[in-house]
């Protein structure tokens, strides 16, 4: 059984899909150990708790340096034993040190085709924005594993979406997120739960 840590900065949208794949059994031999979410406010949290799953709050402003809350964020996460970190829109820069110890066990969704419209400034409503003003065709999402870099992990699943006339950043990220999203992160978690994800050369190859 793949145990899952969530961390989430926000609704929790991405999180619902989790919860509601595993309990209708799109993903299987896995559970959410534990949400983790640096804004006490976060309806991800309240998400959490009408499921019976643990909800913990860490926030970097109860700390008087980045490098304190990374220590602690990392010693929290670790007390909860899990074999994979989802990142389901976490608006927290991951501490290297984190990205050590959990390599190829840490994955992202981002509102986009990597490599188009991804790193640093791109997050959130940014993304579409983005690719509106470009006019792009299409757009999507992707599930990669977090290295090092922005968006720059070996990439695991990608879904495209196409782009309507008189979309704006709002109706698109809405799209992109019933589309693609919320599809998606599942189905990753899902195949890395039951082995099929294997990482070699910095690229994902599926296994049977």
């Amino acid at each position: 059984m793949l145990k899952l840590a969530v961390c989430v900065s926000g609704g929790g949208t991405n999180l619902q899909a989790i919860i509601d794949a595993i309990e209708n059994g799109t993903i299987t031999n896995a559970k959410i150990e534990v949400v983790i979410s640096n804004n006490k406010n976060a309806y991800a949290l309240e998400r959490a708790k009408q499921h019976g799953i643990e909800a913990v709050c860490i926030s970097p402003k109860e700390f008087d340096n980045r490098e304190a809350f990374n220590e602690v964020f990392l010693e929290k996460l670790n007390s909860f034993n899990v074999d994979l970190v989802v990142l389901a829109g976490f608006l927290v820069v991951i501490p290297e040190m984190m990205i050590k110890q959990y390599r190829n066990r840490i994955i992202n969704i981002h509102p986009s085709l990597i490599p188009s419209f991804c790193g640093t400034g791109y997050y959130g409503l940014k993304v579409h924005e983005g690719a509106l003003e470009r006019g792009v065709k299409v757009t999507g999402a992707t599930v990669h594993f977090v290295d090092e870099g922005t968006d720059t992990g070996p990439i695991i699943l990608q879904k495209p979406v196409m782009i309507e006339q008189g979309d704006t950043p709002e109706v698109l990220q809405r799209r992109v997120m019933e589309q693609a999203e919320w599809k998606i992160l599942p189905e990753a978690i899902d195949l890395i739960a039951n082995g099929k994800v294997e990482v070699a050369d910095g690229k994902v190859l599926m296994k049977e």
